[in-house]
């Protein structure tokens, strides 16, 4: 099933995101991790790609055997900073031979020491790309805080409309921790236009080295009652990993409340993660 399909019926959905190995000798234990998330039922599971299409073929992997063996409608990544319209050709074949109908767009994050020779600039790029050569349903990423790499958030909204108008049929959020930022996202990209159905992405934090690693990368902001977790938890691997799963599933809770019907949980291969928060949910789900 696409995507788009789901998105657009009259219900609650709630997805998540597993990533392949790095080396093929993790394959086994990643692949069984996939496997257990997957027996969940999600509405659909993403699987991302590594930079510069490092672990290409695990992702093509993985999400064929999601399809083929667990029934489950799969979503691929595809970055294209590093790629070559050859590349991504080849790519976009093995997903249409996978029998896989949805793939994300996304740029990718640029290599330290600057961009390699590249055939894309933008997202926007791709997706013209992937829409040309075949029937696919395409998605794109977008960003609450506004992107990193963006002047103002007023620019990135404008390039978000661009790559919603070169095909998106959806978008899916970075993650945030504070949901007034994404209800004001949600007002400003529909003020100008941008009416295409929007996925919620949250983390659930269960660990400090996670919280390091966001805020270097992304400069998410972190409000005050998520912090005091961290500081009271955040010693406490056990405890950190229970009050995370708390934090992201009131999160999701409040989303929904006030309509934001689609959620995707980062569940970082973790299938414990994945089933405190569908439990949490079972009830809202039905």
């Amino acid at each position: 099933m696409k995507v788009s399909q789901l998105l657009n019926q009259d219900k609650v959905t709630l997805s998540f995101e597993v990533f392949p190995p790095k080396t093929s000798s993790s394959y086994e234990s990643v692949a069984h991790a996939t496997q257990e998330i997957a027996a969940l039922r999600p509405d659909f599971m993403s699987v991302t790609y590594g930079a510069g299409g490092g672990t290409s073929e695990h992702t093509v992997n993985i999400a064929a055997d999601l399809k083929k063996k667990y029934d489950v409608t799969v979503l691929t990544h595809l970055t294209c900073v590093s790629s070559t319209r050859e590349h991504v050709a080849a790519m976009v074949k093995k997903y249409k031979d996978a029998g896989i109908e949805n793939i994300l767009a996304l740029r990718g994050d640029i290599p330290e020491g600057g961009a390699p020779h590249s055939d894309y600039h933008y997202a926007a790029e791709l997706v013209r790309d992937i829409k040309s050569q075949g029937d696919f349903c395409v998605g794109g990423a977008c960003y609450p805080e506004g992107h990193v790499e963006a002047a103002n958030k007023t620019e990135d909204i404008l390039h978000l409309k661009e790559k919603v108008d070169a095909g998106c049929e959806f978008l899916t959020t970075q993650m945030f921790f504070d949901n007034n930022i994404m209800y004001n996202f949600l007002y400003r990209i529909r003020e100008k236009g941008i009416t295409v159905p929007v996925v919620a992405g949250i983390m659930p934090v269960t660990n400090v080295k996670q919280i390091k690693r966001i805020t270097s990368m992304s400069g998410t902001y972190l409000p005050e009652r998520f912090k005091a977790i961290v500081d009271r938890f955040g010693d406490n691997p056990a405890a950190m990993k229970q009050a995370g799963v708390i934090y992201a599933t009131e999160q999701i809770i409040d989303l929904i409340a006030n309509g934001v019907n689609h959620i995707h949980v980062y569940s970082m291969n973790k299938p414990e993660i994945a089933a405190g928060i569908q439990s949490s949910l079972s009830e809202i789900l039905k």
